[in-house]
């Protein structure tokens, strides 16, 4: 289950019961942060949290600001800054982390079609596309849009949301959430607006990661629990009736039989691959009907030798195979951890997948000289006013 499932979970909960509720979104960070502009939480009127936008250091204060929140019946921006460390540690949020992160916190109307959680909701239910979320998070004049309001752009074009066309500076917020939607990296942006500025979050909406298992083996099982804990909706495939039944692999949104005789005939698959059937021919199979087909990543468990000797057999029916799997294919899988248990197999391999899809080169932390999230793009400086002193509340 994704973070947004779980927390559309717990609005629906909560809108059952008729239990008043806020969101708090994470909408613009500078410097170092633990989390990213799109970390949301919900609030009850009675303290319960769903999500985070920290990791626990922020919660205990925007718990509190949110609950005033629901009974103001207003939105609110939070600013924690603690990129003075000295004065941080000593007189404010005491996050040692030297970054500053804005929390927008509404209230949310369960009468309202519109509101963000439903907003978000007709996003993840609709087709998989990447999408870009604009949120205005700040206004300095009246004739802005509201803090709150939304527009929501998918990879197809649709749009929707709550700022209408006739609002100042919407051209501009649209050709940002398209500069962003096509870069796939978010950012902040600040509008002139009547005699003031408008803050807004252009947030990237990314579908669920799709991953394929060719294979249903027991150390298959581990990986399939991994990945689905992750929120990736995996499909499991293999030959063997025996192996591939919904009952062993329950966290996986599919699993069905495949005899290797009708691999050629399957629909292409996209997203992301594993070969470990333990099978060779049925790996040689698989890896014929991807040769022409979209997935970047092909994991292939199993020695370097095997794969060596799965391209000699691909090459003499067609020679350009080399050329065609250059890039997409892993073998051996998975990162380099020393890894002999299935558990511990799995692991590495879900981290390989999980740097692919960051296009990071993995490695240790310590090593790297670049900061562990790249720096958002952002056109201003972020509001400094209504800085918050709270102290750390692990």
């Amino acid at each position: 289950m994704t973070e947004l499932q779980r927390l559309l979970h717990a609005y629906d909960a909560y809108r059952a019961a008729g239990q008043a509720c806020a969101l708090a979104s994470v909408v613009a960070v500078a410097g170092s942060a633990y989390r990213r502009p799109g970390a949301r939480m919900l609030v009850t009127d009675d303290g319960q949290l769903t999500g985070a936008i920290s990791g626990g250091c922020l919660e205990g204060d925007a718990r509190q600001r949110a609950r005033r929140t629901i009974q103001q019946g207003r939105p609110t921006l939070i600013t924690y800054d603690s990129t003075d460390p000295d004065d941080d540690l000593q007189f404010g949020s005491a996050l040692g982390c030297q970054g500053v992160v804005q929390i927008l916190l509404e209230p949310l109307d369960f009468q309202n079609p519109d509101n963000p959680m439903e907003l978000l909701r007709r996003w993840a239910t609709g087709p998989e596309e990447m999408g870009v979320l604009a949120t205005i998070y700040s206004v300095e004049s009246q004739e802005a849009a509201q803090v709150g309001h939304r527009l929501l752009l998918t990879a197809s074009g649709r749009l929707e949301g709550t700022i209408a066309v006739e609002t100042e500076g919407y051209e501009a917020i649209l050709a940002d959430a398209r500069a962003v939607l096509l870069a796939g990296q978010p950012a902040t942006r600040r509008y002139a607006v009547g005699a003031g500025n408008m803050g807004v979050s252009l947030e990237i909406l990314r579908p669920p990661v799709g991953l394929t298992v060719y294979g249903a083996g027991n150390d298959v099982q581990p990986l399939v629990r991994l990945a689905a804990g992750l929120g990736w909706r995996v499909s499991v495939v293999d030959g063997r009736p025996a192996q591939a039944q919904a009952r062993r692999f329950p966290e996986a949104e599919t699993v069905r039989v495949l005899p290797l005789e009708q691999v050629p005939h399957q629909p292409a698959t996209d997203g992301f691959v594993l070969l470990m059937t333990h099978n060779y021919y049925y790996d040689l199979a698989v890896l014929r009907h991807l040769l022409p087909g979209p997935p970047r990543y092909i994991g292939l468990l199993g020695p370097r030798k095997k794969y060596e000797r799965l391209l000699t057999d691909l090459q003499q029916d067609f020679p350009e195979a080399a050329q065609r799997l250059a890039g997409r294919v892993y073998s051996p899988v998975g990162l380099n951890l020393g890894a002999e248990t299935p558990e511990e197999i799995a692991l590495s391999v879900v981290a390989e997948i999980q740097a692919v899809l960051a296009g990071r080169p993995a490695g240790f932390l310590r090593d790297s000289p670049h900061p562990i999230h790249p720096p958002l793009q952002a056109d201003a400086p972020y509001l400094r006013e209504g800085r918050v002193e709270v102290t750390c509340s692990l």
